[in-house]
């Protein structure tokens, strides 16, 4: 069995378009996201319409919950942050937006001998926690520890990585449409110019995981943006700068 793993897509169809030419030419059995896939890109409609056509089981996330709801908590809500929300909104359908009220809270994927691949958009038990590689161990264990009888596969971070969990493991695919540095501390959030997902192969009791980075010219994403109408564009540059 060979899963490609996506996440975090944040309405890039651009790098999504990348990342599923990659995809084809790997042979996979199943792709899986877990989450994040039309809110705050340039291109929400052209996102919804690329995951429809894959057929993939999609994990609902938070800021796909927040696209339809307008409602985060703990987060605080601004000006620019609905402005951005609204104009996503005026790009979906009732059709869109009705498919993206179906993603759903998890999703368990079969791979051989009873093991099963988990996935989630941040922890099982909720789409707003986050597990980053200085997690501690408590509270890695808090979040996870239940299904350590399982292969984890976490987004919601933007962040490449794994890490054992019982016997298997944790991992996070990084992010197909918005990666970036989380310990940053400038004002601009610096973002990548690469699209990541990964590859999970279970075959004959052996367990294979790789991390996959394409990188993309971010002045085709620019060129895209700034045609799209999408609001505040300029901080969208200041990020790729």
């Amino acid at each position: 069995m060979r899963i490609a793993v996506i996440s975090d897509m944040h309405g890039n169809d651009f790098a999504f378009e990348l990342v599923e030419a990659d995809i084809r030419k790997q042979g996979v059995d199943q792709i899986v996201c877990l989450g994040d896939a039309v809110q705050g890109g340039a291109q929400p409609a052209e996102t919804v319409q690329r995951l429809r056509n894959l057929g993939c089981p999609v994990v609902m996330g938070n800021a796909d919950d927040w696209l339809l709801t307008g409602v985060t908590p703990g987060a605080e809500q601004s000006a620019k942050r609905n402005a951005i929300r609204e104009w996503s909104l005026s790009r979906l359908t009732d059709d869109d937006k009705n498919f993206i009220a179906g993603f759903k809270p998890t999703v368990t994927v079969s791979l051989e001998n009873d093991l099963n691949l988990l996935c989630f958009h941040a922890v099982p038990a909720n789409y707003e926690d986050q597990i980053l590689p200085t997690t501690s161990e408590d509270e890695f264990l808090k979040f996870l520890g239940a299904y350590d009888e399982n292969i984890l596969a976490g987004g919601h971070t933007h962040t490449q990585q794994i890490r054992r969990c019982g016997r298997y493991f944790f991992f996070n695919p990084g992010s197909v449409g918005l990666p970036f540095n989380p310990y940053q501390t400038g004002e601009i959030l610096r973002v990548n110019s690469w699209a990541e997902y990964a590859l999970l192969t279970a075959a004959h009791g052996d367990i294979d995981l790789q991390f996959r980075r394409l990188p993309f010219d971010a002045r085709r994403l620019l060129e895209i943006y700034r045609a799209s109408g999408r609001p505040f564009f300029e901080d969208v540059l200041a990020q790729y700068s």
